[in-house]
This record gives structure tokens, sequence and C-alpha cells, in this order.
């Protein structure tokens, strides 16, 4: 798996001025997106997070999950420390597509949680990959991050494509009512670390 950069240009939020820069995977054509600010290549560890494409809640502001206001969170989080990145990964779904994960809603509505209903559909709980990571931080001159994420298997994944990661930021946000069951399966069936009560 190769990944080449291909652009870069300034990004204008509302949280501030970030730097996008893209990617394309020279196997399959897919491009992933890295939002960046500040001097990354300093030698000291970065503030980072690793967020997989969630268009219902990343753009549609959808409460089934915790994606979009993980995203704003991180946004946020960064802007603040004028120094940071966020790799924005084009794998929807925990890795199964779009449509196939509006199917897995469905399985949901119907009562299995969202490990089920990925595994009824023929899919494992997770198919997401983390070695574009690698390339993509070497790019921007990361040598080791602060990752914000709840999840240690992402950590543990990132740590086996050569990143070092120095510390896990936990990001607490965008519990509501219509997650809980969502939140709960993703502490209980894969290992995600939120405080007790939150859930």
């Amino acid at each position: 798996m190769s990944f080449d950069f291909v652009a870069a240009s300034r990004l204008p939020t509302r949280h501030g001025e970030f730097s996008i820069h893209a990617f394309q995977d020279t196997e399959t054509g897919k491009e992933h997106i890295a939002l960046s600010m500040g001097d990354l290549a300093d030698g000291q560890p970065v503030l980072a997070r690793v967020h997989s494409e969630c268009l219902t809640g990343d753009g549609f502001g959808s409460l089934r999950c915790d994606c979009g206001p993980q995203l704003e969170a991180a946004m946020t989080q960064v802007a603040a420390a004028q120094r940071g990145v966020i790799l924005y990964l084009r794998q929807e779904g925990r890795g199964i597509g779009l449509v196939n994960k509006i199917r897995a809603y469905a399985l949901q509505d119907a009562g299995a949680d969202t490990v089920e209903a990925n595994e009824q559909l023929g899919f494992d709980a997770d198919l997401r990959e983390y070695a574009m990571c690698e390339d993509m931080l070497r790019h921007l001159g990361v040598s080791c991050v602060r990752l914000m994420t709840n999840n240690p298997l992402k950590v543990a994944a990132l740590q086996a494509h050569g990143i070092t990661v120095v510390e896990r930021v936990p990001l607490i946000t965008g519990l509501n009512p219509h997650n809980q069951g969502y939140m709960q399966t993703k502490t209980d069936k894969m290992g995600h670390m939120l405080p007790d009560g939150e859930v």
C-alpha cells in the first residue's frame, strides 16, 4: 500500500485557518485528507486526531453516533493549541461504505446493535485500515502524536504501523439519548474508554 501527496492549500474555517493536504492511494485511487495547523516538524509531540469519514454524522448532524461532535471538538482543540493535525480517512461506516452503513442502520432499527448489524451483513465489526497514516504524518514531518481518541485499539493500530503515540487524549463529546445504545456497545464490545456514567 502506497500513498502519494497530491496538493495542499489554505482552508479558512469557523475554527480558524488550517492547511488542507490531499493524499491518494496509488493502488485504489482512494483519497484522504489531512488538516494541519502550526509547525508540526519540530520533533515535539503533535496533538492529533485520526477520524474516519462519517457523512451522516459529520455532514448531516446525525445523533445516532458521536462522530460529528468528535470532529468538531478535535478541530476546536487543534485551533486552541494553534498546532495539530487531523487525518480524515475516507472509510465510511467503519470501512463498510455508506450504503452498507444505511443497511446496518436498518438492522439496528430492528434491534441489532452496531456490531451485530455489521456481522449480519457479513462484515467484521471494524474494517478500518490505518496504514496510510504513517505516510501522511511522515509527509507533514510528524514524528510522534498525542492522539485524541477513546479507542485503545486505534492507539495499538497506529503503533503497529510505526507511529509513536506518547499520550491518549480522551475525546468525550456527542453523547445524547439517541446514541446511548451505540455508545454502550462501543464500550462493551469494542473497548472504547468512557467515564462511568457517561453511557
